[in-house]
Protein backbone atom coordinates (compact mmCIF):
# COMPACT_ATOMS: atom_id res chain seq x y z
CA UNK A 1 0.00 0.00 0.00
CA UNK A 2 2.81 2.64 1.21
CA UNK A 3 6.07 2.30 0.54
CA UNK A 4 7.21 2.79 4.82
CA UNK A 5 10.68 3.47 4.09
CA UNK A 6 10.18 6.53 2.41
CA UNK A 7 7.58 7.98 4.74
CA UNK A 8 8.85 11.08 6.74
CA UNK A 9 7.61 9.67 10.21
CA UNK A 10 8.89 6.76 9.56
CA UNK A 11 12.33 7.89 9.70
CA UNK A 12 12.11 10.08 12.44
CA UNK A 13 10.36 7.16 14.23
CA UNK A 14 13.39 4.96 13.34
CA UNK A 15 15.23 8.26 14.45
CA UNK A 16 13.52 8.34 17.86
CA UNK A 17 14.26 4.68 18.60
CA UNK A 18 17.58 5.13 17.86
CA UNK A 19 17.74 7.94 20.28
CA UNK A 20 15.97 5.62 23.09
CA UNK A 21 18.73 3.53 22.74
CA UNK A 22 21.73 5.67 23.26
CA UNK A 23 19.57 7.44 26.32
CA UNK A 24 19.06 4.03 28.04
CA UNK A 25 22.40 3.27 28.25
CA UNK A 26 23.23 5.86 30.74
CA UNK A 27 20.30 4.00 33.04
CA UNK A 28 21.01 2.02 35.93
CA UNK A 29 22.37 -1.39 35.34
CA UNK A 30 19.42 -2.84 37.66
CA UNK A 31 16.54 -1.42 35.08
CA UNK A 32 17.80 -3.66 32.59
CA UNK A 33 14.43 -5.62 32.70
CA UNK A 34 12.66 -2.57 34.29
CA UNK A 35 12.15 1.00 32.55
CA UNK A 36 15.51 0.27 30.13
CA UNK A 37 13.17 -2.50 28.61
CA UNK A 38 9.82 -0.91 28.47
CA UNK A 39 11.19 2.36 26.93
CA UNK A 40 13.25 0.05 24.35
CA UNK A 41 9.98 -2.07 23.44
CA UNK A 42 7.54 1.10 23.32
CA UNK A 43 10.08 3.23 20.96
CA UNK A 44 10.27 0.29 18.67
CA UNK A 45 7.12 0.08 18.33
CA UNK A 46 6.51 2.79 16.69
CA UNK A 47 8.15 2.84 13.74
CA UNK A 48 7.27 -1.02 13.79
CA UNK A 49 3.30 -0.48 13.89
CA UNK A 50 4.16 2.19 11.35
CA UNK A 51 5.82 -0.28 8.65
CA UNK A 52 3.26 -3.23 9.17
CA UNK A 53 0.05 -1.07 8.77
CA UNK A 54 1.82 0.29 5.63
CA UNK A 55 1.99 -3.12 4.19
CA UNK A 56 -1.88 -4.10 5.12
CA UNK A 57 -4.53 -4.08 2.29
CA UNK A 58 -7.09 -0.92 3.40
CA UNK A 59 -6.55 2.61 4.43
CA UNK A 60 -9.21 1.47 7.60
CA UNK A 61 -6.14 -1.01 8.43
CA UNK A 62 -3.15 1.30 7.94
CA UNK A 63 -5.38 3.95 10.49
CA UNK A 64 -5.78 0.76 13.25
CA UNK A 65 -1.64 0.35 13.52
CA UNK A 66 -1.07 4.19 13.20
CA UNK A 67 -3.09 4.37 16.09
CA UNK A 68 -1.06 1.52 18.32
CA UNK A 69 1.94 3.73 16.61
CA UNK A 70 0.39 7.08 18.84
CA UNK A 71 -0.62 4.59 21.91
CA UNK A 72 3.08 3.29 21.70
CA UNK A 73 4.52 7.26 21.18
CA UNK A 74 2.50 8.04 24.34
CA UNK A 75 3.84 4.96 26.46
CA UNK A 76 7.29 6.21 25.49
CA UNK A 77 6.42 9.99 26.59
CA UNK A 78 5.04 8.47 29.99
CA UNK A 79 7.90 6.33 30.39
CA UNK A 80 10.96 9.72 29.47
CA UNK A 81 8.87 11.57 31.72
CA UNK A 82 8.93 9.12 34.59
CA UNK A 83 12.82 9.16 33.96
CA UNK A 84 13.02 12.78 34.94
CA UNK A 85 10.87 12.12 38.12
CA UNK A 86 13.15 9.38 39.67
CA UNK A 87 16.40 11.05 38.45
CA UNK A 88 17.62 9.22 35.15
CA UNK A 89 17.31 11.72 33.40
CA UNK A 90 16.82 15.80 33.36
CA UNK A 91 14.05 17.60 31.63
CA UNK A 92 16.80 19.46 29.58
CA UNK A 93 18.52 16.51 28.59
CA UNK A 94 15.53 15.21 27.38
CA UNK A 95 13.79 18.13 25.94
CA UNK A 96 14.59 17.89 22.65
CA UNK A 97 13.28 14.10 22.52
CA UNK A 98 10.15 15.35 24.02
CA UNK A 99 9.85 17.89 21.19
CA UNK A 100 10.22 14.77 18.66
CA UNK A 101 8.03 12.69 19.99
CA UNK A 102 5.17 16.12 19.99
CA UNK A 103 6.23 15.88 16.23
CA UNK A 104 5.56 12.62 15.61
CA UNK A 105 1.95 12.49 17.22
CA UNK A 106 1.55 15.41 14.60
CA UNK A 107 2.54 13.69 12.19
CA UNK A 108 0.91 10.39 12.51
CA UNK A 109 -2.22 12.28 13.23
CA UNK A 110 -1.74 14.03 9.78
CA UNK A 111 -1.40 10.66 8.18
CA UNK A 112 -4.36 9.09 9.80
CA UNK A 113 -6.47 12.30 7.94
CA UNK A 114 -4.95 11.87 4.75
CA UNK A 115 -6.33 8.19 4.82
CA UNK A 116 -9.27 8.90 6.10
Amino acid sequence: MHRYKELLVWKKAMDLTEKVYDLTKSFPADEKFGLISQMRRSAVSIPSNIAEGSGRNSKKEFNQFLAIAIGSLFELETQMMLSIRIGFETEKALGETLKKIDEIHRMLIGLMNSLK
